[in-house]
């Protein structure tokens, strides 16, 4: 993108019902991305969607933001910001709307992504919004006031779900944005001045359009190679080869183009690319557990949707009490043990999750999502610190760009693949033990219900021996997700310490999506 002078603007006459506007603005995208987890099962059987499929509804939504993330900049330039949020607040309001009417799966897909398109600059965009109407000297306090809005979306999200899910249908999880959306709209025309315009800004759309294409195959293989037999499907291999050629055709093109879409020079800070691995892989984790764990409590243990969504509030409580102690800590103590203490605390909570059963009780569940949150913000509150404090200054949006699209792309594939593993290990699980049922091996001496002489116990075995093995499947996908958090410790010590200090909201924003 071309660099382009941004006309001053007026600042508003109000900057706190500003600041209010942003973040409900940010409330509505980090509720919307937590809130659909609770109410999964439900409608994976009112869309009649497989267990693997009905995770498009979550990674649809995810790439959609990945996406949309980046062009934010050049829309603001060349719209304004008011009208560019109006829009986005309007889109998501007509696309909630859509999401909650959907009759069938690929509809619901279609419409969680164009909602994801629409919500995917809000964050970004108030972020800039807020900066604009607020000296530079409270700018840290602001920033992390509204870290703490974006945190409530987290919180209240899967509670809100579970509720709304339970007292009256799923629908009305997406139903629920529309007041919201409203009281939004109201706001960003009456209190937010229309700045940050600027002439002859000018967008790489080839860039875009390649990594659009490479981010979307390579989701799409994902999504569909366990039900296609992977690499045994024509499909899937076109899907791989496209990804894999759009992905070296738009490297080629930043390298070599004049004015690309993401500038090379973000390459040649270490922090960044260390940031850029290590959120891209912890990241399966960090939104592949808040995906499972509603699955596991609902269809296994058979818990109501709004006990599931209490279960999971500790979560979010440990990420904003995490995140104000590591605001005050990162200047005292170096960045690279807080991130380490964060995916010790992380990798060994799943761990622990690893090795529960279908008979854990929910003091058990709700100390391990409260280790799991209070790990997830020890990691990405520092690493955001060590990220943004070695980048140019004119490079920051666009390093932001990279962070959150790596985030969303680990994300997005982590959630596939786990739910895809879950799937494939329980098929795996249910042969292992059908195996042992034989005549010889006591099948006789088991209990009226399940006795196979008989259609119905046959079938009610059937039914506890899938139980048994999906079980295992999930336990095997939290080990999984132990390891792999793990194994990026190492990696924590390639960023390089700064004497530059950030201001102290500037790291509990960036990773208040967690």
């Amino acid at each position: 993108m071309d660099d382009t002078a941004t006309a001053p603007g007026p600042r508003a006459e109000h900057p706190i019902l500003v600041l209010c506007t942003v973040m409900l603005t940010t409330v509505i995208t980090s509720i919307d991305a937590t809130i659909a987890n609770v109410a999964l099962p439900h409608m994976q059987g009112s869309l009649s969607a497989t267990q693997d499929q009905i995770s498009w509804v979550l990674t649809s939504y995810i790439v959609a933001t990945a996406i949309f993330i980046p062009p934010t900049a050049f829309l603001a330039a060349r719209l304004g910001r008011q009208h560019l949020m109006g829009l986005m607040v309007a889109g998501f309001l007509v696309t909630s709307m859509l999401c909650g009417a959907a009759t069938s799966l690929p509809e619901m897909v279609v419409f969680r992504f164009l909602q994801g398109a629409f919500g995917a600059g809000m964050m970004p965009l108030g972020q800039a919004i807020v900066m604009d109407h607020f000296p530079r000297e409270t700018q840290g306090q602001i920033l992390a006031v509204w870290g703490v809005g974006a945190m409530f979306g987290p919180i209240i999200g899967p509670t809100l779900g579970g509720y709304l899910t339970e007292s009256l249908n799923w629908r009305w999880v997406f139903y629920v944005n529309v007041p919201i959306c409203l009281l939004a709209l109201a706001g960003v025309w009456r209190v937010v001045p229309n700045t940050g315009l600027a002439r002859g800004a000018r967008f790489d759309f080839f860039g875009f359009g390649l990594l659009s294409v490479a981010i979307g195959a390579l989701q799409l293989m994902f999504d569909r190679g366990h039900s296609l037999n992977w690499f045994e499907s024509t499909e899937i291999v076109i899907e791989a080869t496209l990804a894999g050629l759009c992905f070296y055709l738009f490297v080629v093109h930043i390298f070599t183009a004049r004015n690309p879409f993401i500038e090379p020079r973000l390459f040649k800070d270490r922090n960044l690319v260390s940031g850029l691995v290590v959120i891209a892989l912890a990241s399966v984790a960090l939104m592949g557990q808040m995906a499972l764990l509603p699955s596991f409590l609902q269809q296994l243990m058979h818990m109501p949707v709004d006990t599931t969504g209490l279960l999971m509030v500790p979560r979010g409580i440990a990420s904003m009490i995490a995140m104000v102690i590591t605001a005050r800590l990162i200047g005292r103590v170096d960045p690279r043990w807080l991130m380490v203490a964060g995916i010790a605390v992380l990798g060994v909570s799943l761990y622990d999750m690893s090795r529960i059963n279908l008979y854990v009780d929910n003091a058990t569940v709700m100390r391990l999502g409260f280790a799991q949150g209070l790990g997830m913000s020890l990691m990405t509150g520092p690493m955001a610190a060590l990220v943004f404090s070695t980048l140019a200054d004119d490079l920051y949006v666009e390093g932001a760009a990279m962070y959150n699209l790596m985030r969303n792309i680990g994300g997005s594939i982590g959630i596939s693949v786990l739910f895809s593993g879950v799937a494939q290990n329980t098929q795996i699980a249910h042969a292992r033990l059908t195996e042992k049922i034989t005549a010889f091996d006591g099948a006789a001496a088991l209990p009226a219900p399940w006795q196979w002489s008989s259609t119905a116990g046959a079938m009610t075995l059937d039914a506890e021996i899938v139980r048994q093995a999906a079980s295992v499947a999930y336990l095997q996908a939290y080990l999984l997700m132990a390891v792999l958090v793990l194994l990026t410790i190492p990696l924590c010590f390639l960023f390089r310490r700064s004497s530059r200090v950030l201001p102290a909201g500037a790291s509990a924003s960036a990773g208040a999506e967690h």
